[in-house]
């Protein structure tokens, strides 16, 4: 192995040109022409591009670009004596302020943003759905509700009946069937669902950790249909942080039904004597009552006189 290829290759930086480094007026009036007025500052230096090509940059005052500089190229021709102007733009130094990066709204999006009147598209090939219906189903070509059966029941219903049935009752039938989603949720997307409302709703929060008891055992709990019922429910205590939200079996709070059941106020005794009724007496006592047999004339006894 010969010195020649062993010896490291350096990239060779090119001295900047004599006479393009000394064109900075010609740079700085095409700086100005591109610019609005007062926003070039002083001269902060050069690079050389290659041969005879060198790059003049200026400050800018430019309100909202703080750190940018305008950028100046200029060239000239081999054994020319005249420098030309290249191109003037406006580029980000070192400590420019930079824009943030390009997100697509896609990853932009964040629970709560979408409002009424929005919509909200899903990719075709989205991990948290799946097709509603594959065909992995189908019965047997000798099963009783194959295609060729249900194909030859269709065309003897339609021999009696005249009329086609309306999309309505096709969409309702569907429907009945649970073949009306083309796509449905996935196990992907069942599980990301899981976290999310166990992360705001589950064992470890605050509020669980306090609670006198978990939601499994409180009647305020509403349980999911399929999978999910093993595991979060609907809560529908109003007065609760998380009324009308999807609740781990496992979260809790102090709106449990069974926490504290507040006995029935205690209902005091009638009283032995009634204060406050009123006793009727008579202003005279009953002519069959007494020791004393009634007088032949009463009338004139009760005047006083005989």
């Amino acid at each position: 192995m010969s010195a020649a290829t062993t010896r490291s290759r350096t990239t060779r930086t090119p001295a900047p040109d004599r006479l393009c480094a000394e064109a900075v007026d010609l740079a700085r009036e095409a700086a100005a022409e591109v610019a609005a007025p007062g926003v070039v500052g002083e001269h902060v230096g050069l690079v050389a591009e290659g041969d005879r090509v060198v790059t003049h940059f200026f400050e800018c005052h430019e309100f909202g670009y703080r750190g940018w500089r305008w950028a100046v190229t200029v060239a000239r021709a081999s054994r020319a004596k005249n420098v030309t102007l290249d191109e003037a733009v406006l580029l980000p130094g070192p400590d420019a302020l930079l824009a943030p990066e390009w997100v697509p709204w896609s990853e932009r999006l964040r629970p709560g943003d979408l409002g009424p009147g929005d919509l909200l598209p899903t990719e075709q090939d989205d991990l948290r759905l799946e097709p509603g219906y594959t065909g992995e189903d189908e019965p047997p070509p000798n099963s009783p509700v194959s295609e060729d059966m249900a194909d030859h029941l269709e065309a003897e219903d339609a021999d009696l009946v005249s009329r086609t049935p309306s999309r309505g009752a096709i969409a309702a039938v569907a429907e009945e069937l649970g073949m009306r989603r083309a796509r449905v949720l996935s196990r992907y997307g069942l599980h990301i669902a899981a976290d999310r409302w166990e992360e705001s709703f589950g064992a470890k929060t605050p509020m669980a950790q306090a609670a006198p008891a978990t939601c499994v055992s409180c009647a305020f709990l509403v349980p999911l249909a399929g999978s999910l019922r093993l595991a979060f429910g609907v809560c529908a205590n109003e007065y609760s942080p998380a009324d009308g939200r999807v609740v781990s079996l496992a979260y809790g709070c102090g709106g449990h039904s069974e926490a504290a059941v507040m006995p029935k106020p205690p209902r005091p005794a009638p009283p032995v004597l009634d204060s406050m009724g009123a006793d009727e007496f008579p202003l005279r006592p009953s002519r069959d009552q007494g020791s004393v047999p009634p007088s032949p004339d009463a009338a004139s006894e009760d005047l006083g006189h005989s």
